[in-house]
């Protein structure tokens, strides 16, 4: 069955964030839902739709910024008591507006991610969780990374307080009390989770979680282990999960699940009779979606999903029709109730034109008055810099509540830009002295065309090379303003948290010995890799391990006070290492005692995990140089009939290769340079400088065969 959603605006509230906006209970049977939402100016409002326009039921005054809505109330009554967090502060309003709740938490860090059941209160800072019972501190929990969302097991099916958190490190965290109870590993950075069927599914244990990097999945928490029921991966690469809803929107008796994105991405998963989940609707917002909920808001009897973007605006995807198809030389006619809005609507624009020019002319007597000062205009950005597993690139999202107008990227690192088909801004490239110090190896400029409050860029770094990428931001605001933001490339930049790593690959070792502390060498392993939390960790000791997202290879990472060990099955891993942390040490004037087991066999390990890679990207090029002459002869005959297969689907692809090579520039020259990389740091844990025989490495790779390759390193 086809499902329609017509998109429908209600009304703009401030910047939001993440889950704060939530439908009120229905009072009768038919009756229509409120909406409360709150925003980054503290302000929560309550509205109702009455003949297609927003009604407010009540609206606070501004204050500091809301992170967090919640509903609460009586176990077994309606949940229509509104909780928002603000800062360290629980307020609890009625559905009426009426504010019957200040609780301060006392927490050092801003909430935000908060659960309400019963008398019940759970509340997360960065990495803290808090439990109160009636306003009585009940447990503590210091996680190990940040936590993002909480949620709590219904306790009227489960029959005692189980809380689940979701923390950056791909793990969920279930609690008994002040306890780790078990961890649940999970495929990516879990973003948000949600009680299944609102309530757990039958017998209340079941989450649905949704990660930073697009993926969607169902764990049961049983008492001593989970179970995992289903999981979608991200093949499509869209956005991060950011709120999710379960709602019957298809009529059909079963709850869909509804999924909001960071890239503007709507769905609607439908649960077949085998219990797995199929898209079965899909909607693209302009900005992100951070809220999302099934309900009815517009009209008694149509079902819809609301959302609520970045900007606040408070939209519907409802099952009513909005429009009536006109057949030819037919005009379409409106409702009366459509008519009223159109005139109110015309008759509210005039107004704010007028109030436009007012603002304008009453800007420019006072800018050119003597005592003028010039009002630098706030906006807020919502970025993000994230590791891509599936293409080994950083993606760098920007959004800003008005128009973006120009972006400027500035680099002190090699880094390469690539292609984004969502992008439509025009780019352009300056040029560069990066022999200079402090220079420059990337300075690029993005236009953007009227109306981008989102833009996506994606670049893929090398290992090795690090510095920061800067974003100067300048949006369509009068007088012309800019904020920068300021990105880490790290040495070991494209290397990704990882579960556990293989026990039999062949693994080079570089041990640190030294006069160091704890928080020390923790802070030089977050300068060197990303995905570690910045706050040292709790105990004595600690391992990390992670993957290369390019090559595939290991990293493990053990360290305590005045120790370190790091294997890798990639010597280049361990040369990098090995140069930074002295580099960190001597700064420090901390003598380090370091010693290497370097295993032979793990060159060939890696050239091989380069192998297909690099033969993938040589038949590519290859084919791609071929396509003009084959264009040539196809047009010189008439057709390419008289063509070997091969070169017939040479033709017949040739746009999707070219485009495919487009996508992925200096790819081949990336892995030659990891290759010599390789080469010359196997001969300089040897002491033996190679970079004379460098250039033989290279004829042998225009020539490529692996097995005259391992020869050459083995020979050499």
């Amino acid at each position: 069955m086809e499902l329609n959603l017509n998109h429908v605006d209600y009304i703009q509230v401030g910047v939001t964030s993440q889950k704060t906006m939530k439908l009120l209970p229905a009072v009768g049977r038919k009756a229509t839902q409120k909406v409360a939402v709150a925003d980054h100016d503290g302000i929560l409002t309550c509205f109702g739709m009455k003949k297609g326009e927003a009604v407010p039921v009540f609206k606070t005054l501004p204050g500091q910024k809301i992170s967090r809505l919640e509903l609460g109330g009586a176990q077994g009554t309606p949940q229509e008591k509104i909780f928002v967090s603000c800062g360290s502060e629980v307020r609890g309003f009625t559905k009426k507006g009426k504010q019957f709740l200040s609780f301060e938490a006392n927490l050092t860090e801003t909430i935000n991610a908060m659960h309400v059941s019963g008398a019940d209160l759970f509340v997360c800072a960065s990495y803290i969780y808090n439990h109160y019972n009636d306003c009585k501190d009940q447990h503590y929990y210091l996680s190990g990374d940040k936590i993002n969302d909480i949620v709590c097991l219904p306790v009227e099916t489960v029959g005692r307080t189980v809380p689940v958190l979701a923390c950056q490190d791909r793990v969920l965290r279930v609690l008994q009390g002040s306890e780790l109870l078990y961890d649940v590993e999970v495929p990516g950075p879990p973003s948000v989770l949600e009680l299944n069927n609102q309530d757990g599914g039958k017998d209340g244990d079941e989450v649905l979680y949704g990660t930073a990097d697009g993926k969607l999945g169902l764990v049961q928490i049983m008492d001593s282990s989970p179970v995992f029921k289903w999981g979608i991966n991200n093949e499509k690469r869209k956005g991060g999960i950011l709120c999710m809803d379960t709602y019957d929107i298809t009529g059909d008796g079963v709850k869909d699940i509804l999924v909001g994105r960071d890239d503007g991405s709507v769905e609607v998963y439908v649960i077949d009779s085998s219990n797995e989940p199929t898209l079965r609707f899909e909607h693209v917002l302009s900005e992100s979606v951070t809220s999302i909920q099934g309900g009815c808001v517009g009209k008694e009897n149509y079902d819809e999903v609301i959302t609520t973007t970045y900007t606040g605006w408070v939209t519907g995807l409802t099952t009513e029709a909005q429009q009536m198809d006109a057949g030819p030389g037919e005009e379409v006619k409106m409702s009366k109730e459509t008519q009223a809005k159109v005139a109110a609507l015309r008759a509210e624009l005039e107004q704010l034109q007028v109030k436009v020019l007012q603002g304008r002319e009453k800007y420019q007597q006072s800018s050119q008055s003597s005592t003028a000062v010039s009002a630098v205009p706030v906006f807020s950005v919502n970025d993000k810099f994230t590791l891509c597993q599936d293409d080994a690139s950083y993606s760098l999202t920007l959004e800003v509540q008005s128009a973006i107008d120009n972006l400027l990227l500035q680099s002190d690192v090699p880094i390469d830009l690539l292609d984004v088909d969502k992008n439509s801004a025009v780019v352009s490239f300056s040029e560069c002295d990066s022999e200079q110090p402090n220079g420059n190896f990337l300075l690029a400029t993005y236009r953007c065309q009227a109306n981008t409050t989102r833009l996506e860029l994606k670049v893929r770094s090398i290992e090795g090379q690090y510095g920061t990428l800067q974003a100067y931001i300048t949006p369509r605001l009068q007088p012309k303003t800019c904020q920068v933001r300021q990105y880490q490339i790290k040495p070991l930049s494209l290397h990704q948290r990882t579960h556990s790593i293989s026990q039999d690959r062949p693994m080079n070792t570089l041990s640190l010995v030294g006069q160091f502390s704890f928080a020390e060498m923790h802070s030089w392993v977050v300068f060197c890799l990303p995905e570690v939390p910045e706050k040292t960790p709790a105990g004595d000791t600690i391992s990390f391990t992670f993957q290369n997202t390019f090559l595939g290879t290991e990293l493990e990472a053990t360290y305590c006070k005045g120790e370190a060990h790091f294997k890798s099955d990639n010597i280049s891993t361990i040369s990098i290492l090995k140069d930074v942390l002295s580099k960190e040490a001597t700064k420090r004037k901390i003598n380090l005692n370091i010693s290497y087991d370097i295993n032979e066999d793990s060159v060939c390990h890696t050239l091989q995990m380069i192998h297909p890679k690099l033969e993938y990207q040589l038949l590519l090029a290859k084919k791609v140089q071929l396509i003009d002459a084959l264009k040539e002869l196809q047009v010189h005959e008439g057709n390419a009939d008289f063509l070997i297969p091969e070169y017939r689907s040479i033709l017949d692809e040739a746009a999707h290769l070219q485009d495919e090579y487009k996508k992925q520039p200096a790819h081949l020259e990336r892995l030659y340079g990891m290759i010599t990389d390789l080469f010359i740091d196997k001969f300089k844990f040897k002491g033996q400088n190679v970079k004379t025989k460098v250039s033989l490495l290279l004829e042998i790779l225009d020539n490529y065969d692996l097995n005259s390759l391992m020869d050459f390193f083995n020979d050499a």
